[in-house]
């Protein structure tokens, strides 16, 4: 995406408190514990910790000295020249702290749930503009079957969702980073988000990697300038999950302490990818998990429960890429399967891509091919496995020869005898296990 868009699609800063677009008792709150926890004075302060303009906070604390919640002390120095300074009262501390009784959250104005569907609306995944260039080149570490790609862009491009199977080891994994590579622009993750005067933290750095945006304006008094300081500018987020999903992953998670929610997975993904990898290995059953997303891959929204059983719209607007090893239709019926709008298989690589796969890694892992281990390898021991080839293979036979030279003290290097040694790793005889 150009620089362009990444401009279009920022959020603008609020010019008066009506923007934050929340009640004015919230407000007051949120100014209060955040003075209170923070033991802050300045408003340039408030500004920082609230992810607001310096004119809106200094608005907040003028009502506040109103309500006789927040008092002037003044400034620092007799001329006058230092920024003045405000403190609560003692009815402010007490409001401060009855309202972390309620709710202990404090600092960054969360933004209404409407102004998050609006801001994933024009951010959209949907959106983004992935040429068969930019794929190519995200992938461009990988082997991949002849005319993947050209299967791979029009899935990726149509923002729905994608599965991809095949026998295990082959670079599922690695084509769904790759996936998320290409998609190369930014978008803008509230800190947190509210609805029904309920507060939903949403900013992740596990998920999340922020960017400077296009035009970064550093000083707070400046803010009015840039972009809505209560987003982070981050690349499109990744969420991978494995074996250890579960649907109550992807539901509201309460903290009884905090009394506040942290938002879903998918969530956390809206304008990015979800992949789900190892389908099959979950504790809950593949069409169970399926059955949860059919609602928000179709609809484009997702529905949401808080503690007191009320059900809301978030918006879904994430690309959704499952990998398994497993074959479609032995983990899900024909309905699911109609819902996951792709799929791909990944076959194993043919025996030159193979080679081409297993020289390429031994550059990276600096170990000189030898023929003769290369013949031995290729007419003694794939025979043995009907000649079938797995993108793994290269890696773990490497490996296998490396950790032996590392363990002997020699050079790296590769042999039939280190050959036959690395291949007794990688696959396990069969045989019983005498008692």
């Amino acid at each position: 995406m150009t620089q362009h868009s990444t401009l279009s699609i920022a959020p603008a800063n609020p010019r008066s408190v009506a923007d934050l677009g929340l009640p004015a008792t919230m407000l007051q709150d949120l100014l209060l514990k955040t003075m209170f926890r923070r033991s802050l004075t300045r408003a340039t302060e408030m500004s920082e910790a609230m992810s607001i303009p310096v004119p809106l906070v200094q608005d907040l604390i003028d009502t506040a000295r109103q309500l006789k919640m927040v008092e002037a002390l003044g400034s620092l120095t007799s001329e006058g020249a230092e920024e003045m300074r405000f403190a609560l009262s003692d009815q402010g501390k007490a409001r401060a702290l009855d309202a972390l009784t309620q709710s202990e959250y404090y600092g960054a104005i969360p933004v209404p749930m409407e102004h998050f569907a609006e801001q994933a609306e024009r951010q959209s995944i949907k959106n983004v503009v992935l040429t068969p260039e930019k794929l190519a080149q995200s992938m461009g570490h990988l082997v991949l079957p002849k005319g993947l790609l050209q299967q791979l862009g029009p899935a990726v491009t149509s923002g729905r969702s994608v599965l991809l199977y095949g026998p295990p080891g082959n670079g599922k994994s690695s084509i769904s980073n790759g996936i998320r590579d290409a998609m190369g622009d930014h978008v803008y993750v509230p800190r947190a988000i509210c609805y029904g005067g309920q507060i939903i933290t949403v900013f992740d750095p596990v998920v999340h990697t922020p960017v400077a945006p296009p035009t970064q304006q550093t000083s707070s008094l400046r803010r009015s300038i840039g972009h809505d300081q209560r987003y982070v500018c981050c690349k499109r987020p990744a969420v991978i999950t494995g074996g250890e999903l579960e649907l109550a992953m992807l539901d509201l998670n309460y903290n009884p302490v905090a009394r506040t929610y942290t938002a879903p997975l998918q969530m956390k993904a809206t304008g990015g990818i979800f992949i789900v990898d190892d389908l099959g290995r979950q504790a809950e059953p593949p069409q169970a998990l399926i059955n949860r997303w059919i609602v928000p891959m179709e609809a484009g929204y997702d529905i949401l429960a808080l503690q007191s059983g009320e059900k809301f719209i978030v918006p879904f607007d994430t690309l959704v890429v499952f990998s398994t090893n497993f074959h479609p239709n032995e983990i899900f019926d024909n309905a699911a399967l109609r819902r996951v709008f792709f799929k791909l298989k990944i076959d194993g690589p043919t025996k030159e891509e193979f080679l081409k796969i297993f020289g390429l890694v031994a550059k990276a892992k600096k170990v000189p091919l030898d023929e003769a281990s290369l013949v031995h390898l290729m007419t003694r021991k794939y025979p043995e496995v009907d000649h079938v080839y797995a993108n793994f293979h290269a890696n773990f036979l490497l490996d296998q020869m490396i950790a032996v030279c590392r363990y002997e003290g020699v050079p790296n290097h590769m042999s039939p005898e280190l050959i036959d040694r690395a291949w007794s790793n990688l696959y396990v005889d069969e045989g019983e296990i005498a008692h």
